[in-house]
């Protein structure tokens, strides 16, 4: 089943998402306001439940950042075999993971702009998976760390390429422009290790493929990326994990291919779904 946060008439709902439309569910759960606090209070069985046999409440809505209150993002950097070529500066391929915070505020829904503004133009894509806790642990073990997963999504973590400069050993503000990103559609349950092992990241731009890994390939897989993170700060229900962007980013293209108005991007994972996102400048 998927689960995601909608607006529709003037509010905002979270509920099931059906291939005839959507159920608002938030109404059956005044305690949980949102979509995060239902995952905060292990929640989403009980979703399932209130889902099963209702009437679709709502057909034309506009997709909102998944979970719009997430308090902590955190993404991980240069994680498949190529990406660290593609930097082309000798370095060896990196002992530690790179790991750098993203606010929800930087993110927008599926169907939405991603929004390039007029300080700079160097608006690039990246598709990656997102993992969503949904059961505190630290000091995780990495045998243990998918039974602290809740649920999966995609992202789209665009970044203002330039800024990611600005200085020495900081690339947040570069990642962190207002709805310069894209998290959605909808979540997925987690219910089984394939769904991680077997996952599979396609980002087209225009319907040209640009990037295509395979999530097993990645230098620090997902159950090492919750080890480590768990080791310096307990992970909490409704922290997110961007686990990584494969090969293929405009920036690595000579000359780069930077995202422009007009362009379409699609973020597909089997499994999940397709994340779908076009381009326009800022409008001041």
């Amino acid at each position: 089943m998927r689960f995601a946060t909608f607006s529709a008439q003037g509010r905002t709902h979270y509920g099931a998402v059906t291939d005839a439309g959507l159920i608002a569910l938030d109404g059956d759960f005044p305690d949980w306001p949102t979509l995060c606090s239902v995952i905060r209070g292990g929640g989403l069985a009980q979703l399932e439940q209130a889902a099963v046999g209702r009437d679709v409440t709502h057909t034309e809505v506009a997709y909102e950042m998944v979970l719009p209150d997430a308090q902590r993002i955190l993404c991980v950097g240069v994680n498949f075999p190529d990406r660290n070529a593609e930097y082309k500066d000798g370095s060896a391929q990196p002992k530690y993971m790179s790991l750098f915070p993203r606010f929800a505020s930087g993110f927008t829904g599926h169907n939405r702009p991603l929004i390039r503004p007029p300080e700079n133009h160097t608006l690039d894509y990246e598709g990656e998976v997102a993992v969503i806790i949904g059961k505190a642990g630290r000091r995780i073990a990495p045998e243990h760390a998918y039974d602290h997963i809740a649920a999966l999504t995609i992202c789209n973590e665009g970044t203002i390429r330039d800024w990611v400069r600005h200085a020495k050993f900081n690339v947040t503000q570069g990642k962190n422009w207002d709805r310069s990103a894209a998290m959605g559609p909808w979540i997925v349950p987690f219910q089984e290790a394939a769904q991680l092992d077997e996952a599979r990241i396609l980002t087209r731009v225009n319907g040209e493929v640009r990037q295509d890994d395979v999530l097993r390939r990645m230098m620090f897989p997902v159950r090492a990326e919750i080890a480590y993170i768990s080791t310096f700060m307990t992970l909490q229900p409704g922290d997110i994990i961007v686990t990584g962007t494969p090969t293929g980013a405009g920036a690595r293209f000579d000359p780069p291919r930077y995202l422009a108005p007009g362009d379409v991007v699609e973020v597909e994972v089997n499994g999940i779904g397709t994340l779908r996102n076009t381009v326009e400048d800022e409008v001041l």
